[in-house]
């Protein structure tokens, strides 16, 4: 993979609705402590990119961030206090490898529901822009069960585009199984959230480039 390119452009004043962060974390899977110590914090108009060997922990930290597992130590914070409250966990995108599509809606209305969590406004209608610029007009009333794996990943990654407010995207291996009009369109959307305030935390085993992107690697807080 190459190197992410580290260039420090950033908007002269960012909007944002908060900084997502960590202090001195530590993850478990099992009986093995997969890292610890770690402390992290995604600033407004950041794109991290985080790095790890396979069973590093990556996923596991990506949900521990968006509040779906608990951390074995420390503690997730929000502006710099503990994480609590809905307000917070509203200003948060994760997007794992489980698309999180309902099989029996139709793409639409799964994009759509997505969308709504968030509090975007007028989200049917967009969601049929979203679809769209995606390649995904033929089949925005398809079920989503009768998708093929990379239209489930680019309908749930559409979701991104619905989004107006700097909210915090965590997303974990975002560019697989797209083509490549997708990950050139994926990328936009990422560089766009960074430029009105928005943080970023992804994974990815291609070798993208993202320009502002700085490198988070694991294995200094790996535990041995």
């Amino acid at each position: 993979m190459s190197a992410v390119p580290i260039l420090p452009v950033r908007p002269p004043q960012l909007n944002h609705l908060g900084t997502l962060g960590a202090r001195q974390l530590g993850c478990r899977r099992g009986r093995r402590l997969l890292f610890r110590g770690l402390t992290l914090r995604l600033d407004a108009g950041s794109i991290t990119w985080l790095r790890g060997t396979n069973g590093s922990g990556k996923t596991s930290l990506m949900r521990i961030l968006a509040g779906l597992s608990a951390p074995a130590e420390g503690e997730v914070t929000w502006n710099d206090r503990p994480i609590a409250g809905s307000a917070a966990r509203q200003a948060i995108v994760y997007i794992g490898h489980a698309n999180a599509l309902k099989d029996d809606l139709t793409l639409t209305e799964s994009v759509a529901f997505l969308a709504r969590l968030h509090g975007v406004r007028d989200a049917a209608r967009r969601a049929l822009n979203a679809l769209d610029q995606f390649g995904l007009g033929s089949r925005r009333d398809a079920p989503v069960r009768t998708l093929s794996q990379g239209q489930r990943r680019r309908g749930a990654l559409a979701r991104l585009a619905l989004d107006e407010q700097p909210r915090t995207w965590i997303l974990d291996e975002p560019y697989d199984a797209l083509d490549q009009a997708s990950v050139a369109l994926l990328s936009d959307l990422i560089q766009a959230h960074a430029q009105r305030g928005g943080a970023v935390l992804l994974t990815s085993h291609q070798a993208v480039i993202l320009a502002g992107a700085t490198a988070l690697d694991l294995e200094p807080w790996r535990a041995h």
